[in-house]
């Protein structure tokens, strides 16, 4: 599985910083987007933010590293557990369109056990 999702973004003069605020604004966006990662162990997450400045590859390419909490709650079971995960996000700036393209790591999915 590879999961990836889209912003509106058209960047003007300083991009690098541009792209900072726009993740800053869409923390609760960027908390859907990696829950897809974590549905089959019945996690959220929350409170994305930005390790570090984004690394720009070229001018609209490069890679990120979003920093976040991994909620496991169930409430029949008693279980509240939280701890700080991060992963690291390709993104793409698609001038024409005017998106901002993220793609998430590829983590291969299991197949099925043979009895």
């Amino acid at each position: 599985m590879q999961e990836t999702w889209t912003f509106d973004f058209s960047p003007t003069s300083n991009t690098k910083e541009e792209l900072k605020e726009l993740l800053a604004e869409k923390e609760q966006e960027l908390g859907i987007f990696l829950s897809y990662y974590y549905k089959k162990e019945g996690a959220v997450t929350e409170k994305v933010k930005l390790k570090s400045d984004p690394e720009f590859e070229s001018i609209t390419t490069g890679s990120m590293v979003l920093d976040f909490e991994l909620v496991h709650f169930n409430a029949c079971l008693a279980i509240h557990e939280q701890a700080r995960e991060e992963m690291k996000i390709k993104f793409e700036i698609d001038g024409h369109s005017q998106k901002l393209i993220l793609t998430g790591p590829y983590w291969p999915e299991r197949g099925m056990d043979e009895i």
